[in-house]
Protein backbone atom coordinates (compact mmCIF):
# COMPACT_ATOMS: atom_id res chain seq x y z
CA UNK A 1 0.00 0.00 0.00
CA UNK A 2 0.99 3.75 -0.74
CA UNK A 3 -0.28 7.07 0.48
CA UNK A 4 0.70 10.27 -1.70
CA UNK A 5 1.45 13.41 -0.07
CA UNK A 6 1.03 16.68 -2.15
CA UNK A 7 2.45 19.98 -0.83
CA UNK A 8 0.73 22.55 -1.67
CA UNK A 9 3.09 25.52 -0.37
CA UNK A 10 5.74 27.46 -2.37
CA UNK A 11 8.53 26.39 1.10
CA UNK A 12 9.59 23.10 -0.12
CA UNK A 13 10.81 22.18 3.84
CA UNK A 14 8.22 25.05 5.21
CA UNK A 15 5.43 24.45 7.67
CA UNK A 16 2.97 22.59 5.64
CA UNK A 17 5.69 20.71 4.83
CA UNK A 18 6.60 19.86 8.52
CA UNK A 19 2.64 18.86 10.04
CA UNK A 20 2.55 16.54 6.15
CA UNK A 21 6.41 15.04 7.13
CA UNK A 22 4.87 14.43 10.78
CA UNK A 23 2.06 12.16 9.15
CA UNK A 24 3.87 10.60 6.88
CA UNK A 25 6.10 9.28 9.61
CA UNK A 26 3.04 7.54 11.37
CA UNK A 27 2.04 6.07 7.95
CA UNK A 28 5.33 4.49 7.34
CA UNK A 29 5.57 3.23 10.68
CA UNK A 30 2.51 1.18 10.28
CA UNK A 31 4.18 -0.22 7.19
CA UNK A 32 2.85 1.56 4.44
CA UNK A 33 5.02 3.16 1.96
CA UNK A 34 4.73 7.18 1.15
CA UNK A 35 5.40 9.46 -1.21
CA UNK A 36 5.39 13.64 -0.57
CA UNK A 37 5.33 15.55 -3.82
CA UNK A 38 6.17 18.91 -3.99
CA UNK A 39 3.71 21.29 -6.11
CA UNK A 40 6.68 23.62 -6.50
CA UNK A 41 6.98 27.45 -7.34
CA UNK A 42 6.39 27.63 -11.11
CA UNK A 43 3.27 29.31 -12.22
CA UNK A 44 0.25 26.26 -12.34
CA UNK A 45 -2.53 27.31 -14.81
CA UNK A 46 -6.44 27.38 -13.13
CA UNK A 47 -8.85 24.77 -14.61
CA UNK A 48 -9.95 26.47 -17.99
CA UNK A 49 -13.46 24.78 -18.12
CA UNK A 50 -12.46 22.87 -21.41
CA UNK A 51 -13.90 19.96 -20.73
CA UNK A 52 -10.95 18.00 -22.10
CA UNK A 53 -9.91 15.69 -19.44
CA UNK A 54 -14.30 14.60 -19.17
CA UNK A 55 -14.18 14.38 -22.94
CA UNK A 56 -11.58 12.24 -23.50
CA UNK A 57 -12.04 10.00 -19.75
CA UNK A 58 -8.42 10.26 -19.72
CA UNK A 59 -6.33 11.03 -16.08
CA UNK A 60 -4.72 13.83 -17.16
CA UNK A 61 -5.17 17.44 -18.05
CA UNK A 62 -4.82 19.66 -21.00
CA UNK A 63 -2.02 21.71 -19.79
CA UNK A 64 1.46 19.64 -19.74
CA UNK A 65 3.77 21.77 -18.49
CA UNK A 66 3.20 21.50 -14.82
CA UNK A 67 3.20 18.87 -12.17
CA UNK A 68 -0.53 18.27 -12.34
CA UNK A 69 -0.32 15.53 -14.62
CA UNK A 70 2.59 13.99 -12.75
CA UNK A 71 0.27 13.82 -9.97
CA UNK A 72 -2.51 12.54 -11.52
CA UNK A 73 -0.24 9.68 -12.17
CA UNK A 74 1.20 9.25 -9.26
CA UNK A 75 -2.14 9.36 -7.81
CA UNK A 76 -3.64 6.20 -9.74
CA UNK A 77 -1.10 3.52 -7.73
CA UNK A 78 -1.70 5.29 -4.74
CA UNK A 79 -4.64 3.83 -2.19
CA UNK A 80 -4.65 7.10 0.19
CA UNK A 81 -4.21 10.85 -0.51
CA UNK A 82 -3.30 13.47 1.41
CA UNK A 83 -2.73 17.18 0.71
CA UNK A 84 -1.72 20.26 2.38
CA UNK A 85 -1.47 23.56 1.95
CA UNK A 86 -0.46 26.90 3.53
CA UNK A 87 -3.31 29.63 4.84
CA UNK A 88 -3.34 32.49 2.52
CA UNK A 89 -6.48 35.12 3.03
CA UNK A 90 -8.25 32.62 4.88
CA UNK A 91 -7.95 30.07 2.16
CA UNK A 92 -5.62 27.87 0.79
CA UNK A 93 -2.92 29.26 -1.68
CA UNK A 94 -3.75 30.76 -4.87
CA UNK A 95 -0.91 28.06 -6.07
CA UNK A 96 -2.61 25.17 -3.82
CA UNK A 97 -6.24 25.64 -5.17
CA UNK A 98 -4.84 26.10 -8.98
CA UNK A 99 -3.11 22.83 -8.58
CA UNK A 100 -5.99 21.02 -6.50
CA UNK A 101 -8.79 22.16 -8.89
CA UNK A 102 -7.45 20.57 -11.92
CA UNK A 103 -5.84 17.38 -9.86
CA UNK A 104 -9.80 16.08 -8.67
CA UNK A 105 -11.18 17.57 -11.95
CA UNK A 106 -8.89 15.24 -14.26
CA UNK A 107 -8.57 12.85 -11.94
CA UNK A 108 -10.38 8.84 -12.58
CA UNK A 109 -8.62 7.02 -9.56
CA UNK A 110 -10.22 8.70 -6.37
CA UNK A 111 -13.48 6.96 -5.31
CA UNK A 112 -13.21 5.25 -2.35
CA UNK A 113 -9.60 6.15 -1.27
CA UNK A 114 -9.34 7.44 2.03
CA UNK A 115 -8.40 11.34 1.64
CA UNK A 116 -7.25 14.04 3.88
CA UNK A 117 -6.26 17.76 4.20
CA UNK A 118 -4.38 19.44 6.58
CA UNK A 119 -3.40 23.13 6.83
CA UNK A 120 -1.18 25.44 8.06
CA UNK A 121 -1.20 28.94 9.33
CA UNK A 122 0.32 32.13 11.85
CA UNK A 123 -2.45 32.72 13.03
CA UNK A 124 -6.04 32.65 11.55
CA UNK A 125 -7.81 31.67 8.77
CA UNK A 126 -7.25 27.70 9.01
CA UNK A 127 -10.77 26.40 9.28
CA UNK A 128 -12.22 27.88 6.14
CA UNK A 129 -9.25 26.87 4.36
CA UNK A 130 -9.62 23.27 5.33
CA UNK A 131 -13.08 23.18 4.55
CA UNK A 132 -12.57 24.05 0.98
CA UNK A 133 -9.66 21.51 0.66
CA UNK A 134 -11.95 18.99 2.34
CA UNK A 135 -14.51 19.35 -0.33
CA UNK A 136 -12.52 17.80 -3.11
CA UNK A 137 -12.71 14.55 -1.00
CA UNK A 138 -16.43 14.88 -0.67
CA UNK A 139 -16.81 15.11 -4.40
CA UNK A 140 -14.66 12.29 -5.15
CA UNK A 141 -16.60 9.87 -3.08
CA UNK A 142 -13.69 9.76 -1.15
CA UNK A 143 -13.63 8.69 2.88
CA UNK A 144 -12.69 11.59 4.68
CA UNK A 145 -10.13 10.70 7.56
CA UNK A 146 -10.32 12.23 10.53
CA UNK A 147 -8.34 13.27 13.97
CA UNK A 148 -9.05 14.22 17.11
CA UNK A 149 -9.37 18.00 16.32
CA UNK A 150 -9.49 19.59 13.37
CA UNK A 151 -6.49 18.68 10.82
CA UNK A 152 -4.05 22.22 11.35
CA UNK A 153 -1.06 23.33 12.69
CA UNK A 154 0.18 26.71 13.83
CA UNK A 155 3.57 28.63 13.42
CA UNK A 156 5.67 31.34 11.40
CA UNK A 157 8.32 28.61 10.95
CA UNK A 158 9.02 25.09 10.59
CA UNK A 159 10.65 25.18 14.60
CA UNK A 160 7.12 27.55 15.62
CA UNK A 161 4.98 24.48 13.64
CA UNK A 162 6.84 21.80 16.19
CA UNK A 163 6.50 24.02 18.78
CA UNK A 164 2.69 23.84 18.88
CA UNK A 165 2.28 20.55 20.14
CA UNK A 166 -1.79 19.71 19.83
CA UNK A 167 -1.12 20.55 16.42
CA UNK A 168 1.56 17.74 16.14
CA UNK A 169 -0.33 15.53 18.35
CA UNK A 170 -3.21 16.16 15.81
CA UNK A 171 -0.96 15.28 12.93
CA UNK A 172 0.27 11.63 14.26
CA UNK A 173 -3.05 10.88 15.22
CA UNK A 174 -4.13 11.54 11.80
CA UNK A 175 -1.20 9.72 10.05
CA UNK A 176 -2.34 6.42 12.18
CA UNK A 177 -6.39 6.91 11.27
CA UNK A 178 -5.44 7.00 7.74
CA UNK A 179 -3.15 3.62 8.21
CA UNK A 180 -5.77 2.39 9.87
CA UNK A 181 -8.47 2.86 7.50
CA UNK A 182 -6.22 1.61 4.74
CA UNK A 183 -5.72 -1.68 6.24
CA UNK A 184 -9.37 -1.91 7.06
CA UNK A 185 -10.41 -1.32 3.48
CA UNK A 186 -7.44 -4.11 2.71
CA UNK A 187 -9.04 -6.40 4.94
CA UNK A 188 -12.26 -5.69 3.88
CA UNK A 189 -11.27 -6.23 0.35
CA UNK A 190 -9.95 -9.75 0.92
CA UNK A 191 -12.80 -10.56 3.12
CA UNK A 192 -14.77 -10.69 -0.12
CA UNK A 193 -16.71 -6.98 0.53
CA UNK A 194 -17.04 -5.03 -2.57
CA UNK A 195 -17.04 -1.22 -3.21
CA UNK A 196 -20.98 0.34 -3.03
CA UNK A 197 -22.38 0.40 -6.30
CA UNK A 198 -22.42 3.81 -7.70
CA UNK A 199 -25.26 5.25 -9.93
CA UNK A 200 -24.96 7.25 -13.14
CA UNK A 201 -24.71 11.50 -12.39
CA UNK A 202 -27.94 13.15 -12.37
CA UNK A 203 -27.16 17.08 -12.84
CA UNK A 204 -30.03 19.39 -11.57
CA UNK A 205 -29.25 22.90 -12.73
CA UNK A 206 -31.26 25.82 -10.79
CA UNK A 207 -32.31 27.53 -14.09
CA UNK A 208 -33.95 25.97 -16.49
Amino acid sequence: MKVLLINGSPHVEGCTYTALREVADQIELAGIETELMHVGVMPVNGCTGCGFCTKHQRNMCVFMKDPVNDALEKSKEADGIVIGSPVHYAGPSGMAKSFFDRFFHAGLYFRNKPGAAIVSCRRGGATTALDQLNKYFMIKEMNLVASQYWNMVHGHTPDEVRQDLEGMQTMRVLGRNLAWLLKSIDAGRAAGIPSPETEPREKTNFIR
